[in-house]
């Protein structure tokens, strides 16, 4: 059974040989870099994973990328700023190859939770997992970003959104269509020093609001 890893990178040249490391012995570990200006794409090589340019920014068209190049029949998705345990993937993935199910979330408020101690962003995250809890049910860590997919869900995933929504819409589309979704308790690290999120609280913030409410309009 092949399972992919995919990582999109932006500026992450701190932590990418790491993550890569940590993960090569779940499956082929793919980057695909995001325009980045620091030594991402080039460390990504030396570590050993099959790197790609994707030049459209945004963290959607990198996933749309992902899932429209790679055939695999397990998908692995995970951040490249070291704050996700490898040691939980075949967790993730487990379900997958077995097919219990299509998709199984990383759930960071099943323990200690607080991204880069950022303002908003704990809230944030919370007010959107009970918007779509309250919305479509599944009460899960709809912002995750470390995640498993079946072929069937990501082959037919639209991925529309182009940036930090696309977790969001990967959630109400499989919990809208029907697949099945699981979540599992994962442990969660603080980014190093110096390393720095790319979502922006306001920004971004407003954008996965308008897909909940959005996407809940089109169902009605």
């Amino acid at each position: 059974m092949r399972i992919a890893v995919l990582i999109p990178c932006l500026n992450e040249e701190k932590t990418i040989k790491k993550v890569i490391s940590d993960f090569s012995d779940i499956g082929t570990v793919y980057v695909y870099d995001n325009n980045s200006v620091d030594k991402t794409f080039i460390l990504a090589k030396e570590a050993g994973a099959v790197v790609r340019f994707e030049e459209n920014r945004g963290k959607g068209n990198v996933v749309r990328a992902m899932l429209r190049d790679i055939d695999a029949d397990c998908y692995l998705l995970v951040d490249g700023d070291n704050t996700y345990p490898a040691e939980s993937a075949m967790d993730l993935c487990k379900p997958i190859l077995e097919k219990k199910a299509d998709m199984v979330v990383g759930d960071r408020f099943s323990t200690y939770f607080e991204e880069n101690k950022r303002l908003f962003h704990g809230f944030g995250n919370k007010l959107v997992r009970r918007l779509v809890d309250f919305f479509w049910g599944g009460s899960l860590d709809v912002m995750s970003g470390y995640r498993a997919l079946s072929s069937s869900l990501a082959k037919s995933f639209p991925a529309k959104m182009n940036g930090f929504e696309v977790e969001t819409e990967l959630t109400i589309y499989a919990l809208r269509s029907n697949y099945k979704v699981q979540s599992v308790p994962i442990s969660y690290r603080d980014r190093p020093i110096g390393s720095e999120s790319k979502l922006s609280t306001c920004r971004d913030g407003t954008k996965i609001l308008w897909t909940i409410f959005k996407s809940y309009l089109q169902k009605n």
